[in-house]
């Protein structure tokens, strides 16, 4: 069914809740492992119904965040969604109290019952006054980030539209594009400043009634973290911090050579190259056409997944006025459809959403297709990841319908800015520790914070000449930081396994292929590390690594230098 086809109603909280309750009781009632196997499955067919009408009015909601109804439903769901949490919570718990329970993981699998016990842990009701609280902060900041526009050759353009002008040829251009982006920041400091930190306190004062001392455990209770923890990515930010931030030090001072200045500033970060960076050719429904080209002749599996996709209109991705920021893919599990949600601004980042966000609407529509239940469909974010950021380097063949004669270009800037990701996405990671280790800090000692944090992952970045950022702010942009905390070390993570599959499928692409799509098909059924030893690739926290890595990508780097 086409996306804009698909009926809404308010979902029937009150209906849900008994049939969570009816669940608990049959759960505990029942004769044998299968009837209250029988008994979850029954309920889990009802909250996806649920999840189906959420997920729509969510997407709804980010296309045009000036609607007023689903602006509403929007609030409206904020407010329910711990409470559907605690109605789940029971059925949960008497699945892991009933005197089945051999048999029940038996039915279920011992995977599923390990992430039980974590999500248990991970709520009471008590909680559910600071939950809701939690997302009426987090749609504050959504509403603001979605209504920032500024004003450009006498036009007023969305945020995002700056893109185009932050890779300009022009320096001065570039510059302003940063000054222009800084000086709505900087108009919203007070704002951005009290959000932050009320978040910070209503996320630690949930984790202390759940007996920790910040929210970092809860966190990653949240994540549904089950197979590695604090001391794991400490481990790795620091094989990022001493193998990896060298290796791209070095690559930047290649870059200062390439585009002729002294020290790179915020705008010259990504900028590239002395004639611009690759930029794809055509307007926004040409790329689309494009994309939809790319994987019809990649792989049978492809094809048959972007059909779907565009015959049903599971695609919104043009930047305008009033639209949420960023991009995501969701899933409408009723309609068994993933939905990609972008914002183009004319840059290469628009074909990194054909083939990241592809990613993921790609391993949500093989769960779908290959019947995976819903509690096992999708593994933990981290891996994730790896579907959404290894599709980005194994559409390799097929960039050239977007790039034409700068498909080289492309190749090499989006290796090098995947490469110089990874330190940045550890400074986001390790600054959001300090954050909840250190809730009482002020607005000016956070942004210290950030600023000994850009010398330690950034060391090649100068920051003095660009409003915003030069006050050591820039943490405020990354919407993750405020709406999805801790979840951007898993994009950092996902990374190093993505360079992996690339570099195999350099050497032989139908075997990268077939570990891809057999990594991708595994759904939810193991965990990171096991899926990750199943596919005979190394764990980034696994010493040594990370090192070996950036070994591998600097080398291709110099191989294919421009």
């Amino acid at each position: 069914m086409k996306f804009s086809q698909m009926p809404y109603t308010r979902p029937d909280f009150v209906s849900l809740k008994n049939v969570c309750a009816v669940a608990v009781e049959t759960i505990k009632n029942a004769p044998d492992a299968k009837s209250a196997a029988d008994a979850f499955r029954s309920c889990e067919k009802e909250l996806g119904t649920f999840s189906t009408l959420a997920a729509i009015a969510r997407i709804r909601f980010t296309i045009d965040t000036r609607d007023e109804f689903y602006n509403a439903e929007k609030t409206f769901l904020d407010e329910q969604y711990p409470l559907v949490n605690e109605a789940l919570q029971a059925v949960y718990q008497a699945l892991l109290d009933s005197p089945h329970r051999e048999g029940l993981v038996s039915e279920l699998g011992d995977l599923f019952f390990l992430d039980l016990e974590i999500s248990v842990r991970s709520f009471k009701p008590e909680l559910i006054p600071l939950m809701q609280e939690e997302n009426k902060l987090e749609s504050e900041y959504q509403q603001l980030y979605s209504r920032a526009t500024v004003e450009w050759d006498g036009e007023t353009i969305p945020l995002p539209m700056l893109g185009m002008y932050k890779q300009s040829p022009d320096r001065a251009i570039r510059k302003m594009a940063y000054e222009k982006e800084g000086g709505f920041f900087d108009a919203h400091r007070e704002e951005l400043d009290s959000i932050f930190g009320k978040l910070v306190k209503v996320r630690n004062a949930q984790a202390r009634m759940l007996g920790h001392d910040n929210y970092l455990q809860l966190g990653y209770d949240r994540l549904g973290r089950n197979c590695y923890g604090y001391d794991e990515l400490k481990a790795f930010r620091k094989q990022i911090a001493e193998d990896l931030v060298p290796v791209v030090t070095m690559m930047k001072e290649d870059q200062k050579k390439r585009i002729g200045v002294d020290e790179i500033h915020m705008y010259d970060d990504g900028f590239l190259f002395p004639d611009g960076n690759a930029t794809p050719f055509g307007t926004a429904e040409e790329i689309l056409a494009a994309g939809k080209q790319m994987y019809d002749s990649k792989h049978a599996e492809t094809a048959e997944f972007i059909d779907f996709m565009y015959e049903n209109e599971l695609l919104d991705v043009l930047s305008k006025e009033g639209k949420a920021p960023g991009g995501y893919c969701s899933t409408i599990i009723g309609y068994k459809s993933p939905f990609i949600f972008s914002n183009f601004n004319g840059t290469s980042d628009d074909v990194d959403v054909l083939t990241h966000e592809a990613g993921h609407a790609f391993a949500a529509y093989r769960a779908f297709k290959n019947n995976l239940p819903s509690y096992v469909a999708s593994p933990t974010m981290e891996a994730c990841e790896v579907h959404s950021m290894s599709m980005e380097f194994l559409t390799q063949d097929y960039h050239h319908l977007f790039f034409g004669d700068a498909t080289a270009k492309y190749e090499y800037g989006h290796a090098a800015d995947s490469l110089s990701f990874i330190p940045y996405g550890c400074m986001v990671d390790e600054f959001q520790h300090i954050m909840y280790e250190n809730e009482e800090l002020t607005p000016d000692e956070r942004n210290d914070v950030w600023m000994s944090l850009e010398k330690k992952y950034r060391p090649h970045l100068h920051l003095d000449d660009t409003p915003f950022y030069c006050r050591g702010s820039g943490w405020q942009f990354k919407l993750h930081i405020y709406l999805h905390p801790l979840y951007y070390i898993d994009y950092c993570m996902a990374q190093a396994v993505a360079f992996q599959f690339w570099m195999l499928s350099l050497k032989d692409p139908k075997e990268a292929w077939e570990r891809y799509l057999a990594f991708v098909d595994l759904g939810g059924t193991k965990t990171f590390e096991d899926a990750i030893r199943t596919s005979g690739l190394r764990l980034p926290y696994d010493e040594g690594c990370m090192g070996d890595v950036a070994k591998d990508i600097a080398a291709w780097l110099t191989e294919n230098k421009l």
